[in-house]
């Protein structure tokens, strides 16, 4: 199976599956001195671990992190980093009739069609859990972004019908509700509406916003290799995700020029732009004002209520799925969203060091 490394020079190629013995990472390409410890990578992803709340799925995992390589006396080497997260609490047998049927929304269709066999068990390689090894990877990117001054703010924007007030955005406000809303009072309805989908038997989707501020200008290149082409192709390898935007993303094909351009200012900083209704990109390339990213979330598709299907003979059927699962998937997607950016911005930082002769001259001075 192809298509588990991401990234050109910050390296990341993720390993195992939701009901195997273990889940993990491996980051190449990381520099030498950063300091690391498990505790940095645990903080992370204890924001995306199950059974935290009632809109997550009740499986109980500690998803305790153990790095195995590419750290010394609390430093990074450069050598490979290697991260592992043990499976406990796996309930394989829950999944056993589906191995005889596809069930809508998930990848159990296309994997048989693709490979004539497949992991039925929680889903193999398409579960949720795969991004484990993305977001232990991530606290790393975060980590190396922080140190240059680039911060992140990750939020839930929208659960359903329900979204954020931006007049009563308040981020203090997303670690102290199970929803990662930065308004108490959304978050509420946004439970509600919730507590009537559990009713019901169903799901919902949402929607995910990253804001990454004090950018370094630059970062991108204009045709195949733009920042905004390759957050789009992260964000997008998330399992869940149905739709990305940048800046007003689907807004501004229903603007105006006059309307959407941003005016470029003179400032005591330098020239800045006055708006960012491009979302930080001009050209694919960052402009140093904040990137914002807006991203989509189906409705998670393991549902209890009555569906129809066919089996692998093409008989038509109506099933009842079994198991533990999220209502909505959204909030943990939340720091998912935030890895996949900073590990797409820590590879265009890398990429960006040889974009002009006085870069290397300046790192390889020899006069110093």
């Amino acid at each position: 199976m192809a298509g588990s490394t991401f990234g050109n020079y910050f390296k990341i190629t993720t390993w195992g599956e939701s009901h195997g013995k273990a889940l993990g990472v491996v980051v190449d390409g990381c520099p030498a001195g950063i300091p690391l410890t498990e505790e940095d990578i645990q903080k992370f992803l204890d924001r995306r671990k199950p059974g935290q709340s009632r809109y997550s799925t009740p499986r109980k995992e500690d998803d305790r992190v153990e790095l195995l390589s590419g750290v010394f006396e609390g430093h990074t080497t450069g050598a490979p980093i290697s991260m592992i997260v043990f499976n406990k609490s796996q309930r394989s047998a829950d999944y056993s009739e589906i191995a005889g049927y596809y069930r809508p929304g998930h990848a159990d269709y296309t994997f048989d069609l693709k490979y004539g066999f497949r992991d039925y068990r929680g889903g193999g390689r398409s579960s949720a859990r795969e991004t484990i090894g993305r977001v232990a990877a991530g606290a790393i990117a975060v980590k190396l972004l922080n140190r240059l001054g680039i911060d992140f703010t990750t939020y839930t924007q929208a659960i359903g019908p329900v979204s954020i007030d931006p007049a009563s955005f308040d981020a203090a406000q997303i670690p102290l509700n199970p929803l990662n809303m930065p308004d108490a009072a959304a978050a509420e309805r946004a439970a509600a509406y919730l507590d009537e989908c559990r009713s019901a038997q169903d799901s919902s989707g949402g929607v995910v916003e990253c804001i990454v501020s004090h950018m370094i200008p630059g970062l991108g290149d204009p045709v195949f290799e733009k920042l905004s082409a390759n957050l789009a192709k992260a964000i997008f390898s998330i399992g869940a995700v149905k739709s990305f935007e940048l800046g007003d993303g689907l807004a501004a094909a229903r603007a105006r020029g006059s309307e959407n351009n941003d005016a470029f200012r003179s400032t005591e900083d330098g020239i800045r732009k006055a708006t960012n209704h491009s979302g930080g990109t001009l050209g694919g390339i960052s402009d140093g004002s904040d990137l914002l990213l807006r991203v989509g979330i189906k409705p998670t598709p393991s549902i209890f209520a009555t569906q129809q299907t066919v089996n692998k003979s093409g008989e038509p059927i109506e099933i009842n799925i079994k198991g533990r699962h999220d209502p909505v998937v959204v909030p943990r997607a939340v720091v998912v969203v935030e890895a996949m950016t900073a590990l797409t911005i820590v590879d265009a930082l890398f990429a960006n060091m040889h974009a002009k002769l006085s870069s290397i001259e300046s790192f390889y001075d020899r006069r110093a």
